[in-house]
């Protein structure tokens, strides 16, 4: 049995098929969603908020408020899990049956640090936007500054021609003007 390497194309593309005769004959989109949807059997909200942790039922370690010193706490979150880990190496080496708490523990201070960096994903992604702005225009001030500079030679090398083809026309050599005319369009093409 043959089967296809893509599968057809949905039915309702016929609804198109006189678009570009008429681009009016279109179905209009659906709304978007607002609120909440399922979608593969979880449920997803549109309103990108970063649930706290006690939402998610997990102890925060750092403290709670607007005012949070990141680059401290995310310090001193590390720190601690270097002294977790370093007494998870004790407990597993002289009593091996408790380290499920020292896991825990870890576990704990693993879950902080990954909600304090997301919670930092918007500064993020704010200073990213800005950043490849700041390139987008720094490559067309290049651009402008590129076509500018053999414009500006092009002009130059127009104006030597002309009038050296007018001081030419006036003095009869009619043949050597158009030659000269010749070459500076070759010039010009970059022949």
């Amino acid at each position: 049995m043959a089967t296809a390497t893509y599968p057809p194309p949905p039915p309702f593309y016929r609804l198109y098929k006189d678009y570009l005769e008429n681009p009016n004959s279109a179905p209009a989109p659906p709304p978007p969603i607002e609120g909440t949807y399922v979608c593969y059997g979880g449920n997803y909200t549109t309103d990108d908020v970063l649930p706290s942790l006690e939402e998610q039922g997990v102890r925060q370690l750092y403290p709670k408020g607007p005012n949070v010193d990141f680059k401290k706490e995310l310090r001193s979150l590390n720190r601690e899990l270097q002294l977790h880990i370093l007494e998870l190496a004790d407990v597993l080496v002289e009593r091996p049956s408790q380290y499920a708490r020292r896991v825990e523990d870890i576990s704990l201070i693993f879950k902080n640090l990954h909600h304090l960096l997301n919670s930092l994903r918007p500064h993020q992604a704010r200073a990213t936007l800005i950043h490849i702005l700041e390139l987008q225009i720094q490559r067309r001030k290049q651009a402008v500054e590129d076509i500018k500079s053999p414009e500006l030679r092009c002009g130059a090398w127009l104006k030597k021609y002309s009038v050296a083809i007018a001081s030419y026309n006036l003095s009869g050599r009619r043949e050597e003007a158009q030659r000269l005319l010749k070459e500076s369009l070759g010039t010009l093409d970059g022949q």
